[in-house]
């Protein structure tokens, strides 16, 4: 029997989804909701806000606030652990700055705030202790704004007052930082951390306050100065060290080209404070140019008897002599024989100068931080010939860059300094060439391939329920004509019978596959269809 296109009959006035069995409408139903499912898939997948972090390390009461505010926002959001909240990323600075305004998050750490709503019947020392929790809080937020602190804690130790000097004990305060990771404190913003607590708390020195890290680093104490040398003095050394070097470098790779020039000092700095105190007198100056301090004069007379007195002779009828008021020694005494003896009374006169004194005083403090000797160490590599060949620098070259390298570093021939300059070949390591990244291990590359997958992964299964389930769901439903199996060949030695055709109409002749046809005819000739059966197995029984 040759291949042949066999119509099915379709009752008159029926529906065309009658036509279909039920594996058709199972076929079709699976068909029309994987083509939803791909399609919704598809939707939600292209319509996917990318989530950015809106805040991180949250408490419990402020994430849940946040999320209040953020559902009567009607903005989406997600949670991750660690007190993390996302939202799309087009409304992150607008939630933020919402959310701001309202006064969120607050956090765990409570500031003045707790001082707006007093209680009443609270005491004294309930009083105090929350004043001590409001300073701390507030501390604690002013440490928080440095860019590499994630949290800050403040713990300060207030003594009561008391009006006893003798027993008075100072306050003293503690700060623990958490870092963000890979981020570090450097001694400045320490020193600066320790200086914002000590100025708020009144009667706290800085050396009474400790810092340390989440890691239990202690970053921040009070340095003792038999200790040797602290931090800051080690970076002023480091600092000096390197800045000589490189000068010395800046001054030489011009000339020798980069990477050729390599340099080490050593400074020497003395860190030792010294005040000296001198107070020198002048020598005494001529009466003359000497400047007058004070000047007092006293004289006194004493009444005696009328009958004369003195020495008799010459000298007592002599004019008296001037009196004088040397700068060294006494005084001169006056004359007894002067005429201070007038009419029996005795007459007595004293004058006192005092001049000024030339006095220096002198107070010198050196500066701590002096560099005593700067040693120094400089190698040149050798030049690149003519031929290619590394060849020596000459002595004339050498001398040159050594000239150069002193004048750079700022040699002290009476300090002691030294420089050693040396030119030798550099070993430079063979570095392994670096091959470019293959196409297919680029990280954009990976991502695109990964986006146009999931593309490809949705077409896929698309063409695969479209092909697979619906179009022969729909074939059936739309009535086309399905090519009929060519009945087996009867052996050649005998002719069986053929199969009677069922009377079809044109009307469902499309819609009945051969299967069909074939039920049918058994149902309404089971001897025809049992005799032609017959005749297929009756030679091959035969034949066995």
């Amino acid at each position: 029997m040759e291949n042949a296109v066999v119509p099915s009959p379709v009752p008159p006035g029926r529906s065309p989804f009658a036509r279909l069995s039920a594996r058709g409408w199972a076929l079709l139903a699976l068909g029309v909701a994987a083509l939803t499912a791909i399609v919704v898939a598809t939707w939600l997948w292209s319509a996917h806000p990318t989530y950015r972090v809106l805040f991180t390390n949250l408490s419990d009461r402020d994430g849940g606030a946040i999320i209040a505010q953020l559902a009567q926002m009607n903005v989406p959001y997600r949670t991750a652990d660690g007190g993390t909240i996302l939202v799309p990323h087009d409304k992150v600075h607008e939630a933020r700055l919402k959310l701001a305004a309202q006064g969120l998050p607050k956090g765990s750490v409570v500031g003045f705030e707790i001082l707006e709503t007093p209680k009443f019947g609270l005491t004294q020392f309930q009083e105090q202790v929350n004043y001590q929790r409001a300073l701390e809080g507030e501390l604690a937020r002013s440490v928080q704004s440095l860019a590499p602190v994630a949290a800050a804690r403040v713990h300060l130790a207030l003594p009561k007052q008391t009006g006893f000097l003798r027993e008075k004990q100072p306050p003293t305060a503690s700060v623990l930082v958490q870092l963000h990771p890979g981020r570090t404190l450097d001694r400045a913003q320490v020193a600066g951390i320790v200086h914002l607590v000590s100025s708020s708390v009144p009667e706290l020195q800085p050396k009474h306050v400790s810092v340390i890290d989440q890691h239990g680093n202690l970053l921040a104490a009070e340095r003792s100065q038999a200790a040797g040398l602290d931090a800051a003095q080690l970076d002023y050394v480091a600092r000096i060290e390197a800045d000589t070097i490189k000068r010395i470098e800046e001054i030489l790779t011009p000339v020798v080209g980069r990477g050729n020039v390599r340099a080490q000092v050593t400074a020497d700095v003395d860190f030792s404070q010294v005040e000296n105190v001198a107070e020198t007198y002048g020598p005494n100056q001529s009466p003359e140019r000497a400047a007058v301090r004070s000047q007092s004069t006293q004289e006194s007379s004493t009444p005696g008897p009328a009958t004369p007195q003195g020495v008799p002779g010459a000298l007592s009828n002599q004019p008296p002599v001037p009196p004088t008021a040397p700068i060294n020694g006494t005084a001169a005494p006056l004359n007894p024989n002067s005429p201070g003896t007038v009419g029996g009374n005795s007459m007595r006169r004293e004058a006192v100068t005092n001049f000024e004194v030339d006095k220096t005083v002198r107070h010198v403090r050196q500066a701590s931080g002096q560099i005593r000797r700067l040693t120094a160490a400089v190698v040149v590599n050798y030049r690149i010939g003519s031929d290619g060949k590394p060849v020596p620098l000459s002595k004339e070259e050498l001398a040159s860059l050594t000239a150069l390298a002193r004048e750079a570093m700022g040699f002290n021939e009476q300090r002691g300094d030294s420089l050693n300059v040396v030119n030798a070949q550099f070993s430079m390591p063979e570095l392994a060439p670096v091959e470019p990244l293959p196409l297919w291990q680029r990280p954009e590359v990976i991502a695109l391939a990964k986006e146009a997958g999931k593309a490809l992964l949705l077409l896929l299964l698309a063409l695969i329920v479209v092909f697979g389930v619906v179009r022969p769901a729909l074939r059936q439903l739309t009535g086309r004509a399905q090519p009929a199996s060519a009945l087996p060949a009867a052996p050649p030695d005998s002719a069986p019978p053929a199969l009677p055709q069922p009377q079809t109409t044109s009307d469902n002749a499309d819609a009945i596959s051969p299967l069909e046809q074939v039920r049918q005819l058994a149902k309404n000739d089971p001897a025809a269809v049992a005799n032609v059966v017959k005749a297929w197995v009756g030679p091959d029984t035969k034949g066995t």
